[in-house]
């Protein structure tokens, strides 16, 4: 696995559905190196810092290889690194081989993954397709937020190497499926073996608690 592109933005308002919106997801790639620190990388913006950013979300990343099958599914050609909002396009990094947990060495940081993403609006108004919060939701290869457990700096070309491997399966892929597909098979023993890793983050701790009727 490398660093195919390292991807930053400011943050900036657009206009949306009668409203002003402000937001950080359009990321575009820079040829400098990044400095990722524990609460984000320097000089990215986060926009809204209820929903996105912060230290179990300071850092996301997607697959180089997910985009000729977006250009295809969207009928896109157009689409370029960082356009999902990203901050590293990694090749051959799937997310039914990265579980909750997984540390992996980017540059010389060390990052630990901490929870699937969630699509929002915003990616709507990034890829300016309304109809692809439904397709990324169904599609289930959502990226991947780390937490940044040792800061450091990466580039463009760097090699992605995993630095620790959990020891259960629950895989970013799997426990996505198994919250948004009614009909995944053993979804709730899933669940629960995920609501059960100090790795998780606390936010999708308490989306598994509330789906499983678990009080605190």
């Amino acid at each position: 696995m490398k660093i195919i592109s390292t991807n930053i933005s400011k943050s900036k308002t657009v206009f949306y559905n009668g409203k002003h919106i402000k937001t950080g997801i359009f990321k575009v790639p820079t040829c400098d190196e990044v400095i990722i620190e524990k609460m984000n990388i320097i000089g990215d913006e986060q926009a809204d810092l209820v929903y996105h950013g912060g230290g179990h979300k300071a850092v996301y990343a997607f697959s180089f290889n997910h985009y000729d099958y977006w250009k295809e599914e969207l009928e896109n050609n157009n689409l370029s690194n960082g356009m999902f909002g990203e901050n590293f396009t990694i090749s051959n990094f799937s997310e039914k081989n990265v579980n909750i947990g997984d540390q992996f060495r980017i540059g010389t940081a060390l990052l630990e993954v901490s929870q699937p993403r969630v699509p929002c609006f915003k990616l709507a108004i990034a890829l300016g397709n309304k109809d692809v919060l439904k397709l990324f939701t169904q599609h289930y290869c959502t990226g991947v937020y780390f937490r940044v457990l040792e800061p450091g700096i990466a580039k463009t070309g760097d090699t992605v190497a995993v630095a620790k491997k959990s020891t259960h399966d629950i895989s970013i892929k799997k426990l996505f499926q198994a919250y948004f597909d009614k009909n995944y098979v053993g979804s709730e023993n899933i669940l629960l073996e995920a609501l059960a890793l100090n790795e998780l983050a606390p936010e999708w701790q308490e989306k598994l608690k509330k789906r499983l009727s678990i009080k605190n």
